[in-house]
């Protein structure tokens, strides 16, 4: 092995963060097939983690923030999990969102239906719809009465 490499993954990996913020998991795919072995992957990450340059948080904050306007708690929960974010961080990031989920469900709503549903089977198609995007039963309920209620004021 020669002394560039070590400095070859290092700035491989510098690449990388400077476009986004990565995951452990993320950032240990992407070196992989550049890297002589694990150990020198975890070495460089470990030192990026210690300096502040890569944070498990901040990835699990930026995915989270990237998908609300898009996806209900459920489905983003799901992501992050997929990106290997660790259980304590999703757990975190997750319950930040929870107070604007109904709201988010509400943009995501308005975006797809211009209407309100009428009947039983346009409302099933509403509802499927949302769960879909990862917005719970509970919220989606809160929403399609929340607007009826406000249809009948209006």
């Amino acid at each position: 092995m020669s002394s560039k490499e070590p400095s070859s993954l290092r700035a491989r990996a510098l690449r990388h963060l400077a476009r986004r913020e990565y995951t452990r998991h993320e950032l240990t795919l992407k070196l992989a097939p550049h890297a002589e072995s694990e150990a020198e992957i975890a070495e460089v990450l470990d030192d990026f983690t210690q300096r502040g340059w890569m944070s498990e948080q901040r990835a699990a904050e930026q995915m989270a923030h990237a998908r609300r306007s898009r996806y209900g708690i459920a489905r983003i929960r799901r992501d992050l999990q997929a990106k290997g974010v660790a259980a304590e961080v999703v757990s975190t990031t997750v319950a930040a969102l929870k107070d604007g989920e109904l709201e988010a469900a509400n943009a995501v709503w308005r975006r797809k239906f211009k209407a309100l549903p009428v009947g039983a089977a346009e409302r099933a198609k509403q509802a499927q719809f949302l769960m879909g995007r990862g917005f719970s039963g509970e919220v989606i309920t809160k929403l399609l009465r929340g607007l009826a209620k406000d249809e009948m004021e209006d």
